[in-house]
């Protein structure tokens, strides 16, 4: 961590990530440079390289795909400050954040509406969004051996921190569950998402979503640690960690948003976590001048993985994101 009145260590400029330039047992801070912008200046990717003493995997961590989701990033910085260099087999990869533009922007979008995570694995020659996905591809995320994608809930939305992950996958199934989220929703992510085409390149993914964008969610930037830390430990990357006993998280084979058919002001009543029954009042709808317009009734069993907090709400507003609980062997059989 840089002391007060320290001078910060300046970033390399490097075309690609090449994890072999970097020195052994130390921390490398580069910036990859992937676009130009309109001056013609480079657009250089945050990129901390933390290179152990000895021989190993290269395990990724990528934060902020969507600008407004920042919670990743203190638990990069975190992880680093904590890594033993001397112990570390292999090389871990921080990216504390993919999106800059968005970040900058304090908007989720990478620009005019367009969602980089939908964009993978971009084109090469396509326009300025999907070259950088492309190329972020080509000069960093090849390069990983194990991901872990960070993200949150976004604008007007609140998240419980929960894994997304292929669970017909033993090493995805493991690192969602070391990571011990509230809940795991099972989910081959075939959408354009990062974690999507770095499954396809044969890269071992998971995304985690830690909590609320905007703002650092502390106790859940803290679990998402502990649990980094004890992938990593299971991957052989550091010395082996005791894990004590926590609570299963509920699993979910599937899950839906639940919109509303009708604009107004929207109060959502279960909390993420909270298990809803068929039936249940989930929430309601008012005009501007306080008279009832609907209510929302949960369509089947399920358990809250978010929901919206914004009460201003057009026409085909979010409701609810409702996980369908199912047993894990159901998966296997898929």
């Amino acid at each position: 961590m840089i002391q007060f009145g320290e001078e910060p260590t300046r970033p390399i400029e490097v075309e690609e990530l090449i994890v072999e330039k970097c020195a052994k047992a130390s921390i490398t801070y580069l910036q990859v440079g992937l676009t130009h912008n309109g001056l013609g200046q480079m657009v250089g990717l945050p990129v901390m390289v933390a290179r152990g003493a000895r021989p190993g995997p290269v395990f990724g961590i990528t934060s902020a795909v969507h600008g407004n989701e920042i919670n990743g990033i203190p638990v990069i910085h975190r992880l680093f400050e904590a890594l033993d260099l001397l112990k570390l087999r292999g090389t871990v990869v921080g990216v504390p954040v993919v999106n800059i533009n968005g970040l900058l922007l304090g908007q989720r979008a990478f620009k005019e509406y367009m969602d980089l995570n939908t964009i993978f694995p971009g084109k090469p020659n396509g326009n300025d969004v999907q070259v950088f996905a492309h190329r972020f591809s080509e000069r960093v995320l090849c390069k990983f051996n194990y991901l872990v994608d960070l993200h949150t809930a976004s604008f007007g939305r609140v998240n419980s921190l929960y894994v997304r992950a292929d669970l017909t996958g033993e090493i995805t199934a493991t690192m969602a569950r070391l990571q011990r989220p509230e809940i795991i929703l099972h989910n081959k992510a075939s959408d354009g998402t990062m974690r999507g085409h770095a499954m396809t390149l044969g890269i071992p993914a998971i995304t985690v979503e830690v909590g609320n964008p905007y703002r650092f969610h502390h106790e859940y930037i803290k679990s998402t640690l502990s649990g980094l830390k004890r992938v990593l430990s299971e991957v052989g990357m550091i010395p082996k960690r005791v894990h004590s006993a926590a609570p299963p998280p509920i699993l979910c084979t599937s899950s839906y948003w639940l919109y509303a058919d009708h604009g107004g002001i929207l109060e959502v009543a279960p909390n993420v976590t909270d298990r809803v029954e068929k039936g249940q009042q989930i929430a309601k709808l008012s005009d501007i001048y306080g008279f009832p317009l609907r209510t929302y009734t949960a369509p089947e069993d399920g358990v809250v993985i978010g929901k919206s907090v914004h009460p201003v709400g057009q026409s085909g507003a979010r409701i609810l994101h409702l996980g369908i609980e199912g047993d894990p062997a159901t998966i296997s059989r898929e």
